[in-house]
């Protein structure tokens, strides 16, 4: 409970233990002091309910989860410069500025990057993720206990309390896994989804220059 909670709550008891003793040791019980112990019963209560609503507004923060994973920072072979520079300015910003512990991008069935946290466990995109691909939007789950289908991102790290998928077109997906429950923000998900829409044009471009010089290179005879 917060502070200032926990002397509103300390004072409306007080209030109504004051009120309480008062009538329990007045001589005669007139009309005036059945109004002020009536007025004051009402101001302790309304003390104590201050005290409970400011408790709800102002919630604990979730703990932080014990994860099970290596620190690390893989990126795929092959890749240009420029994208390389680009999935490793991305991933540190997101692990730095936020409640990130993990990130990873998936493009075309292949991991491109893994950092933060991480495990060798082939990821498999499944049904949240083709969820998010078919809408063409992010998808975050507060508390992955509440989903039945938690277990396709137990490949990006097991145990993840909170996860954000977010779709990269019809063709990948980045999947960022936090902290502790609900520790992501709005804020956290648009720049999400800005970065996503940065990264998958450099993507495509990419691809569009290798379809390219696939069909301009001379076959053998």
């Amino acid at each position: 409970m917060p502070g200032s909670a926990r002397l509103c709550l300390i004072s409306g008891l007080l209030v109504l233990g004051l009120a309480v003793f008062n009538a329990l040791t007045a001589d005669t019980f007139t009309p005036a002091l059945q109004r002020a112990e009536v007025l004051s019963g009402m101001a302790a209560v309304g003390l104590m309910l201050v005290a409970v609503l400011w408790t709800r507004a102002v919630p604990r923060n979730p703990k932080s989860v014990a994860l099970q994973g290596e620190q690390g920072l893989v990126i795929a072979d092959g890749l240009g410069e420029a994208l390389r520079t680009e999935l490793a300015w991305g991933s540190h910003q997101f692990l730095t500025a936020t409640s990130a512990a993990t990130i990873l991008v998936n493009w075309d069935g292949a991991v491109l990057l893994r950092r933060g946290l991480i495990t060798k466990e082939p990821f498999r995109p499944g049904e949240i993720c083709q969820r998010s691909a078919k809408r063409q939007a992010l998808v975050s789950l507060v508390k992955t206990a509440l989903y039945p289908g938690r277990q396709e991102f137990d490949a990006v790290l097991p145990g993840l309390p909170a996860v954000m998928v977010q779709p990269l077109g019809q063709r990948g997906w980045i999947v960022l896994g936090g902290w502790s429950e609900r520790c992501f923000t709005r804020s956290d998900e648009r720049w999400l989804a800005g970065w996503a829409e940065r990264l998958k044009t450099q993507l495509e471009q990419i691809s569009v220059v290798g379809d390219s010089a696939q069909q301009a290179a001379p076959k053998e005879l």
